[in-house]
C-alpha cells in the first residue's frame, strides 16, 4: 500500500456496515474497528474512510453499488476518478467502481472467489497482486 501512496495515489476506504442499520452494532463500535485497522496498517497511509450505516432496502445512495461514498471522497480529497482504481471483492463493489467512473480491480480473496470476474477490468489474486497491477499500468500509461 506504502507503494501507492509513493506514486501520488490517496487510498481511500468504502464500506457497506449495514450491521449499523439492523441494530447489529452500533457506530461506536464500527468506528472503533476502524481505528485499529488505521494503527495496524498506519495512520498515514489510509488518506479517508467512508461508510454507509444503513440496511439495504433503506436505497439510500451511498450503499454500494451506488457510487455515493466514492463521489463524496472524489470532491473532499480532489480526486480524478478517470484515473483511480476501486479495488473490491464482490460484484456490488465492482458495480460502485464502473459507476463512479474508475477502473475496477477484484480481487478474488474472501468473495472474491465468487464473483463475477468478467465484471472487472483487471482480476487478481490477492491486494498485493491489486497494488503491483496498478503500479504496471500507471507506467504504461506514463
Amino acid at each position: 500500500m506504502l507503494k501507492l501512496k509513493e506514486h501520488g495515489y490517496k487510498l481511500i476506504i468504502v464500506t457497506n456496515q449495514s450491521g449499523i442499520g439492523r441494530g447489529y452494532f452500533d457506530e461506536a463500535a464500527y468506528r472503533a474497528v476502524a481505528q485499529e485497522v488505521a494503527r495496524q496498517v498506519g495512520p498515514e497511509v489510509i488518506d479517508g474512510s467512508y461508510f454507509c450505516p444503513h440496511a439495504p432496502e433503506e436505497n439510500c445512495d451511498c450503499r454500494k453499488p451506488a457510487a455515493g461514498m466514492v463521489l463524496q471522497a472524489a470532491k473532499e480529497h480532489r480526486i480524478d476518478l478517470a484515473r483511480s482504481f476501486f479495488i473490491g471483492d464482490k460484484d456490488s463493489d465492482l458495480q460502485c467502481g464502473r459507476r463512479a467512473g474508475t477502473k475496477t480491480i477484484l480481487v478474488q480473496t474472501g468473495y472474491g472467489k465468487n464473483a463475477d470476474p468478467s465484471a472487472a477490468d483487471m482480476v487478481v489474486p490477492d491486494l498485493p497482486a491489486a497494488v503491483e497491477s496498478i503500479l504496471t499500468a500507471t507506467r504504461a500509461n506514463s
